[in-house]
């Protein structure tokens, strides 16, 4: 999604997914077999690619000094679906089985509901969409204002960049986690405080629902710390809030009372799903040609690390709820120390500054992905134009600092 993102843009890229996807959510409901609901359930899978074209489009919509924000936002409130479905869904069902449909065919005709608001919002999409602030992607490159890039090099530059398997990493365990705690947490109240079914799927479902605050405040911190501290602001913000959501996971897991464990559930989700939004705070710095691909590493490295985590600590596991509960706040604290090694030339790190033994300039970072015959061919324009515009990430320095001869102040926008 990331690459066809970068090549075709957000607009065709996520609406062509959600199409393809939509006749998965309405076969569910004639699904009459563990064969079959698997497969559903698989092929619906795919539209979850759908986060990476919004995060790509979030990128490519605003400027550098509001993008953790903008980023935050349309992931928070896009979770907050997660949340909100386990409290509808019922209603609905509830809906149709009252208006006469026996319960066997009520949860079928439910499904409808979803998939052709899924529909609706593809072609929404389609007509109310654009890909860039300049337009969409094909009238700018028939125009000759955008020029087409080949899927190898963009490809090429977005995996081998470091920083962007780093960020997968550490994803796997903000989004990650929030995944599992998704799938886990109404049955680990049910079970250890023996609760009603319904009970325990409003308190899970208020972890998801955390995502219409917390989310959003994750970007907006990240944007709050680069504008005086710059990107290394971003990376520690990053590190520091997703390190307290592991040890109040850790807690979770010890604490035996049911209101204290909703107390720290709720404190626990909110700097969890805070470091999602400062993630992609960061992210869309890593690489301006290969954005898509970066942003599609690290999204997919959230669904990897909630399938490791629930296979390790909870499917036919060894371990208590609380006890796998515990282990993965371990697991958050360790796999977050890697942020340490992201270093930005230009920008510097979480304990050093930017390079001294050379002039870095945004310019000379995101230059680098492209060639001197490409820079020749004017391919080079957009991340330029980017270069001028990140400068914001050097915090307020920036106002201090003496720009290169070839290039303009940036307006923040």
């Amino acid at each position: 999604m990331g690459t066809a993102c970068d090549l075709f843009g957000p607009r065709l890229a996520s609406a062509s997914l959600i199409l393809l996807t939509a006749p998965a959510v309405y076969f569910t409901s004639i699904a009459s077999s563990p064969i079959s609901f698997l497969l559903v359930r698989f092929f619906t899978g795919f539209s979850l690619a759908t986060f990476v074209s919004a995060q790509f489009w979030m990128s490519s919509m605003f400027s550098g000094p509001v993008v953790g924000t903008a980023n935050g936002v349309a992931a928070g409130w896009g979770n907050l679906g997660g949340g909100a479905t386990q409290l509808i869904m019922p209603l609905v069902f509830s809906l149709i089985r009252d208006i006469g449909a026996v319960k066997f065919t009520a949860w079928r005709i439910a499904f409808f509901i979803p998939a052709l608001f899924q529909t609706l919002s593809a072609f929404a999409i389609l007509i109310f969409g654009q890909d860039l602030p300049d337009g969409n992607y094909q009238r700018l490159q028939n125009s000759g204002n955008k020029q087409k890039d080949k899927f190898s090099r963009v490809f090429y530059h977005g995996i081998t960049n470091y920083r962007g398997w780093i960020l997968a990493l550490t994803y796997g365990y903000c989004f990650g986690v929030e995944l599992t705690v998704d799938n886990i947490i109404a049955e680990y109240f049910y079970d250890r405080f023996n609760l009603k079914l319904h009970t325990a799927g409003i308190i899970a479902a208020s972890f998801g629902l955390a995502n219409i605050v917390s989310r959003p405040a994750g970007g907006v911190l990240s944007d709050m710390m680069a504008k005086r501290f710059g990107m290394r602001g971003r990376l520690w913000a990053l590190w520091a809030v997703q390190t307290l959501g592991g040890v109040f996971c850790i807690i979770l897991g010890q604490v035996g009372s049911l209101t204290a464990s909703i107390v720290v559930m709720i404190v626990f989700s909110v700097f969890v799903q805070a470091a999602c939004g400062l993630t992609f705070g960061v992210v869309p710095f890593v690489s301006r040609r290969s954005l898509g691909v970066i942003s599609g590493m690290t999204g997919g490295g959230g669904n990897v690390g909630a399938v490791l985590t629930q296979l390790i600590f909870f499917k036919g596991s060894k371990y208590s709820k609380e006890t796998g509960i515990t282990l993965m706040g371990v697991m958050i604290v360790c796999c977050t120390l890697p942020i340490f090694l992201i270093y930005f030339p230009q920008w510097g790190g979480m304990f050093c500054g930017p390079s001294s033994e050379k002039i870095a300039t945004e310019e000379d970072y995101y230059l680098s992905e492209w060639s001197s015959k490409e820079q020749g061919k004017g391919l080079h324009q957009a991340s330029l134009k980017f270069a001028d515009n990140s400068r914001s990430e050097r915090g307020r320095r920036v106002h201090s600092q003496t720009l290169p001869s070839n290039a303009t102040p940036s307006a923040n926008v």
